[in-house]
């Protein structure tokens, strides 16, 4: 046997071994990622807050007044905290109300927990109904992320959202879906997949949301390295933030609202 064929069947041979090695690391990575999947499922999350009121008003009386609604997931309502003040929604309107313009927020939520980007078309007529919100918030693509959506599908339907809000003529903030790595309640390499998703996600949400005339934060770049850096901004879950993560968030979000909000006051 020639040295070319010896070396020829080495190949073959090395070729086969790597091929049956990368089979088995799939499947194994497969079995691995789908184990990891159910613990997250069967975790137990935090709860949205029953007594936690949706409706406020915060503020001095005389202020001018702004009024602002909530649309998306569990963030929108403040899932992981059991005071208004904690919650996303109260913070910014604290923020807004001891800002320079002193603002006396009207603050509301439709949101629901577990939503994606398919229910926004209902949550939408829910923020129309009654007296139309100056600013509306849209915090949602973390339960798309996770479940493995296309993006461009997210993405339509928050667009569709947002366009349909800026024809009523409401200001329009999203905060794109969060840094999903940086979750603790699901284990690498699942954290990893997530945490891509999420990225997908969230950048087709960018798009959308411009086209549609709306404002974007990306909660990811903007937030992510506190998430990841400090445990504390994460309730007891390991999923849903804590007080701490939504002051995180707030403060992210707060000079896109404040624009809108002072947009809409010229209206």
């Amino acid at each position: 046997m020639s040295e070319h064929d010896i070396a020829m069947r080495l190949a073959g041979r090395l070729g086969r071994a790597a091929a049956l090695t990368l089979v088995a690391g799939t499947v194994g990575g497969a079995a691995l990622l789908a184990g990891e999947a159910f613990v997250a499922r069967h975790r137990r999350y935090a709860e949205p807050e029953l007594g936690l009121a949706l409706r406020a008003t915060v503020g001095r009386a005389g202020a001018p007044p702004v009024r602002l609604v909530l649309l998306g997931d569990s963030s929108a309502l403040g899932v992981g905290v059991d005071r208004l003040d904690d919650t996303i929604g109260g913070q910014l309107a604290n923020l807004l109300a001891e800002g320079p313009t002193g603002r006396l927020v009207h603050l509301s939520s439709v949101g629901v927990s577990g939503s994606r980007s398919t229910d926004l078309a209902t949550q939408v007529a829910r923020a129309l109904l009654g007296e139309r919100p100056d600013v509306a918030l849209i915090l949602i693509g973390a339960n798309d992320a996770t479940g493995l959506r296309r993006p461009a599908d997210a993405a339509a339907y928050l667009g569709a959202a947002v366009h349909r809000l800026r024809e009523a003529g409401v200001e329009v903030v999203v905060g794109t879906c969060p840094d999903l790595g940086a979750v603790r309640a699901i284990a690498p390499p699942l954290r990893q997949v997530v945490g891509w998703s999420g990225r997908r996600i969230a950048r087709a949400q960018t798009a959308a949301v411009l086209d549609a005339g709306g404002s974007v934060v990306d909660l990811a770049t903007e937030t992510g390295p506190v998430f990841r850096a400090d445990a504390g901004t994460l309730c007891h879950d390991g999923y849903h933030p804590s007080a701490d993560g939504y002051r995180v968030w707030a403060h992210a979000l707060l000079p896109a609202v404040a624009a809108a909000a002072a947009v809409a006051s010229r209206h």
